[in-house]
């Protein structure tokens, strides 16, 4: 127990605050430490200042929480302006949302301006819940937050949050002023409502009004602004950023609301369009792609899985996850432009989360598709779940992605574990039958140089006794061209493919082989033929990135949307060089188990024990991080 000596000891300790701490907040706290005061349970002063720290990602997230309580009140129209002003280096970015949503009444909007005030605390089958983002996501942009509503024409209710205001303030309760009624909007509001932005062009806005007095008219029976003046904390310091990410990121946020035609939605007066990442929604912005044949991604699945909402709770929530492939076959051939810049492919959205409607998270989750790899940007997993398992999937109070349970993410790997294996083998099966047909008909490098050192080897290959009638001149033709076939490249022809094969004593192929080894060693007919499994991490983890720099040092396409930029000219000729002796290094090990294991039951068992093993051995290394 605490000494009188001890407690006057502490109330007597000076108080350490910083120095941009609110000043009102400081003479309560001490009149608390010196009086016995009453002690609030919030201090407003400091609190208030705390709340702009609340960390959202980014500017677009903190205005995406005006948009969802526009959402949630029944608005058709939002508008979400980045008002720029004053010259380079020294701009002024003032934020202004609109929505012609319900509107509140003074009552309702004295509420709604107090931190925790919600008409809607705790219920989970809208976007928002606690009554906190409208004003957390507002101040943390800005030092004032000004809110105008109405709900019938000419009646404006106003009231202003100010962070300075409230930081000087030396009551022990801070209570909010009532609202005050206006007319009509201030003038700098009106303005941002009936000019053109700086960014995007003219000719794309499309202007909410086209003068001050045609606002009010326009600004119908109901609706509410949030304007933010003079913001201190954003993002980007240009208009053109700020734009540009907030409408990438909200059509795809709200993908749904604006897919159905229930809301349009402007950034700076240009209409936000569908952005789907799942590549299914009929109207989404993909799908006006000039020369894009097939516009939908192909449905694998759909699954309703029951998941408690909490670890080992009886109550029970039903997520959906979909999964969905992409149309490689068809997209594969379109120009990497396309692709990467128009398409945005490669963009990482493989995983979709969609908390009633309305996307909280879209990235790469390990737990549910692995590590990244190339095949992930021709997948999608779209999951859904309502807020009744926010608890569950780990939704924070401002909505900015998702940290599931690990019963939870266990359960859908489970459900979606061999469907996802299937569309994922399809995928790695295609791109390596691309990669096989890349290489044109004619002996690689490699093959070449193996050729042409065979003569020198020490130990000869121990070849088949040379054909001397013309009956097995014949009989070892047509088995060459059988070969060939079967090892036929790309767009080679019979023919090509028999000259290749017929001219090389060596010849490397491509197979996907899920239970293959990373290499395999035939010699029929007196030729080394060296299969390569691309199924193997082998193929994909050393062979094929490193042909993949190759071709972009020589302008071939990417198979995977990789930038083909030049490369500087001696990493380009390391980079062909390694190449080879990797071929080489492949090449001469294929030789050299056909040297000692011709004839040689017992070699023959021991080298296919030590490739198997060797191969589970490098495939386990290569895959451990």
């Amino acid at each position: 127990m605490a000494t009188l000596e001890t407690a006057t000891e502490i109330e007597t300790t000076p108080l350490q605050w910083g120095s941009d701490a609110p000043r009102g907040g400081q003479a309560v706290f001490r009149r608390i430490l010196k009086d016995g005061s009453k002690v609030p349970l919030f201090l407003g002063q400091t609190l208030v200042h705390s709340l702009r720290d609340l960390g959202y990602n980014h500017t677009t997230s903190a205005v995406c929480e005006h948009v969802d309580n526009a959402i949630q009140w029944g608005a058709t129209e939002i508008r979400v302006y980045f008002h720029q002003t004053g010259k380079r280096g020294n701009y002024q970015i003032d934020t202004l949302v609109f929505d012609n949503g319900s509107g509140m009444s003074p009552h309702t909007l004295k509420v709604a301006m107090a931190f925790g005030g919600s008409m809607l605390y705790q219920n989970r089958r809208g976007i928002g819940r606690y009554g906190m983002g409208m004003k957390a996501a507002a101040l943390s942009m800005s030092l004032v937050m000004e809110t105008y509503s109405w709900q019938e024409p000419g009646a404006i209710y106003t009231m202003t949050l100010d962070v300075n205001a409230i930081g000087n303030d030396r009551s022990n309760l801070i209570e909010l002023p009532d609202p005050q009624l206006i007319d009509e909007l201030p003038s700098e509001i009106s303005r941002i409502l009936s000019t053109n932005m700086t960014f995007p062009k003219p000719e794309v806005q499309t202007l909410f009004a086209r003068n001050s007095d045609q606002v009010v008219e326009l600004l119908g029976k109901s609706g509410t602004i949030i304007y933010m003046p003079e913001c201190d904390r954003l993002t980007y310091r240009k208009t053109q950023t700020l734009v540009e990410h907030a409408t990438k990121e909200m059509a795809r946020i709200y993908r749904r609301q604006l897919a159905d035609g229930h809301v349009k939605l402007h950034v700076n007066n240009r209409r936000v369009e569908v952005v789907d990442p799942t590549y299914w929604i009929p109207s989404a912005r993909h799908t006006s792609i000039e020369g894009l044949q097939e516009t939908r991604s192909r449905l694998v699945n759909s699954w309703r899985i029951e998941v408690p909402t909490a670890e080992n709770s009886t109550d029970i929530g039903i997520v959906t996850v979909r999964l969905y492939a992409l149309p490689i076959e068809e997209w594969s051939q379109l120009p990497r432009k396309t692709l990467r810049n128009d398409l945005h492919v490669f963009d990482e959205y493989t995983v979709s989360f969609l908390r009633n409607d309305r996307e909280v998270q879209a990235g790469t989750v390990h737990q549910l598709v692995g590590r990244r790899h190339s095949d992930h940007a021709w997948l999608r997993l779209q999951i859904d779940f309502s807020g009744e398992l926010d608890e569950a999937f780990g939704v924070a109070v401002n909505k900015q992605g998702v940290r599931p349970k690990n019963y939870v993410l266990d359960l859908i790997e489970k459900t979606i574990h061999d469907d996802l294996a299937t569309v994922r083998n399809h995928i790695k099966k295609f791109q390596s039958e691309q990669a096989a047909a890349s290489v044109k008909h004619k002996v690689s490098e490699g093959e070449q140089r193996a050729n042409e050192t065979d003569a020198i080897q020490g130990k000869p290959l121990p070849l088949p006794p040379a054909p001397e009638t013309d009956e097995e001149k014949q009989l070892l033709e047509d088995n060459l061209r059988t070969l060939a076939i079967t090892l036929k490249r790309g767009d080679e022809t019979d023919e090509q493919a028999f000259e290749r094969i017929k001219n090389s004593t060596y010849a490397t192929h491509f197979k996907h082989d899920e239970y293959w080894p990373f290499y395999h060693v035939d010699f029929p007919y007196g030729k080394v033929v060296l299969t390569i499994n691309t199924a193997h991490p082998f193929f994909s983890k050393v062979y094929e990135p490193l042909s993949r720099i190759v071709k972009s040092s020589l302008g071939a396409p990417s198979a995977n949307g990789e930038d083909e930029s030049p490369i500087d000219p001696q990493v380009a000729a390391d980079s062909a060089e390694t190449l080879v002796a990797l071929q080489l290094l492949l090449l001469s090990l294929a030789r050299t188990q056909i040297q000692m294991s011709s004839n040689n039951k017992e070699y023959t068992q021991l080298l296919e024990r030590f490739r198997r093993e060797w191969s589970a051995n490098l495939a386990a290394q290569l895959t451990a991080r």
